[in-house]
């Protein structure tokens, strides 16, 4: 007798849920909603956040990433023997031709855009500290490389590994363990 009522209210309640289902999704379809309310898609588009205030007050495009290596302030005081990583360009961008980012894991990537760069100086601040970093460059011509960035020390790219060089535009800074 226990189950029989026991089934009886099991069934009555999954009728109910269906029948309240219903009507929400039939009362949804009479009130158009605005898209400010509904909610954000789930699914990460990696953009970078503030990235156009930082193109109008830097010149750098910073397209997209993983968090890790973020935008500083050259500034940043080291957190031991690890401060940031320093990217020098011919070009207006940043300050005075330098724009500065810190690494906050071990793996790490960033697409961006900082044009006609010269060295890119690694975030280590005494020998043998500094992450392992890869630079992804261009040229205006289209020809493509990749740079081991030192982790301790300064990497000449472009026309700051030989004057002779096209200009070299920055794409992307990888981080690796």
């Amino acid at each position: 007798m226990h189950i029989r009522k026991l089934g009886i209210s099991t069934v009555a309640a999954a009728a109910a849920i269906t029948s309240f289902s219903l009507w929400t999704a039939e009362a949804s379809t009479d009130t158009p909603q605005a898209a400010a309310d509904e909610p954000g898609s789930l699914v990460e588009d990696y953009s970078y956040p503030g990235a156009a205030l930082i193109q109008q007050k830097y010149n750098v495009v910073l397209t997209s990433g993983d968090g890790h290596i973020v935008f500083a302030d050259c500034a940043t005081p080291p957190d031991g023997n690890v401060g940031v990583l320093q990217v020098r360009s011919t070009e207006n961008v940043g300050k005075d031709g330098l724009v500065c980012f810190k690494v906050l894991a071990a793996t790490g990537r960033l697409e961006l855009r900082i044009p006609a760069v010269f060295e890119i100086r690694g975030d280590g601040r005494v020998s043998g500290s500094g992450h392992k970093m890869k630079a992804d460059l261009t040229t205006d011509a289209g020809q493509h490389s990749t740079v081991d960035v030192a982790g301790y020390g300064s990497t000449p790219v472009g026309i700051g590994s030989n004057p002779n060089n096209a200009p070299t535009t920055l794409l992307q800074l990888t981080v690796s363990p």
